[in-house]
């Protein structure tokens, strides 16, 4: 099959899988976006391995259209699913699933929109019905990232947006913990998000503060992977960049 022959069947077995009806757009980007969409609303089920193939080989075109990142610096900012570091961190929701919202912004609806449904399958797998705890971590393959592991989080939700000290303690667990399991996996490098800000209201610098000190002692290389120039200015200041 050629792209759009692959593409298209993709499409029609994710709507066929969820049950749902579409008409199937003409252009490359429509259709790459009707794709996502689909894979956000996917229920984890059996998945043949004709659909695995045909949406593993697109999801690596678009990575090579984007580009892959390779990293020797402490703070990268930019899409933290073109980074080849051993492993990433994904600030997940307690479900663990991935986002659920067709199309969103977050980070979480990113990650598992560019590794595969591999990827919600696996921590179904994991979790088995169960939550993640706010602070605690699951380890999983990165499938069709260029990383080794993802690494999912729970940070704190600060619904006022002033953090208790156990929610900033919630916070600091969410980077020990995947530290932990980044070095019990055999990684030499981490990539952080910003863990907790934006739609969860922890406080930018804050945040950051407790990212630098939870990380200092490291055994291993830790990458601040940011996204928003407010976060950049903050880690360039704490990190001594200027």
């Amino acid at each position: 099959m050629d792209r759009i022959e692959n593409i298209d069947f993709c499409i029609r077995y994710l709507l066929e899988q969820n049950q749902t009806q579409a008409d199937i757009p003409a252009e490359l980007a429509e259709k790459q976006r009707l794709l996502r969409a689909l894979m956000n609303i996917w229920e984890p089920q059996p998945l043949s391995k004709e659909f695995l193939r045909a949406q593993n080989a697109e999801l690596q075109a678009q990575l090579a259209e984007k580009g892959i990142v390779e990293i020797s610096d402490d703070l990268w900012q930019g899409d933290i699913t073109r980074l080849k570091v051993d492993a990433i961190v994904n600030a997940a929701n307690s479900r663990g699933l991935g986002c659920w919202h067709p199309l969103h912004a977050c980070i979480d609806n990113a990650i598992h929109s560019a590794a595969g449904l591999q990827l919600r399958q696996k921590c179904n797998d994991i979790l088995k019905g169960g939550m993640i705890n706010t602070g605690e971590a699951i380890i999983t393959p990165a499938y069709n990232l260029p990383a080794k592991y993802v690494i999912h989080t729970v940070g704190p939700i600060i619904s006022d947006g002033v953090p208790t000290k156990d929610q900033e303690r919630q916070l600091a667990n969410c980077y020990r913990n995947c530290l932990g399991l980044a070095e019990a996996n055999g990684c030499h490098s981490i990539a952080f998000c910003c863990i907790s800000t934006g739609e969860f209201r922890f406080p930018n610098r804050r945040a950051a503060e407790i990212a630098v000190e939870a990380c200092k002692d490291a055994t291993i290389k830790v990458v601040f992977n940011i996204f928003k120039d407010i976060d950049y200015d903050i880690y360039r200041e704490l990190l001594g960049k200027g």
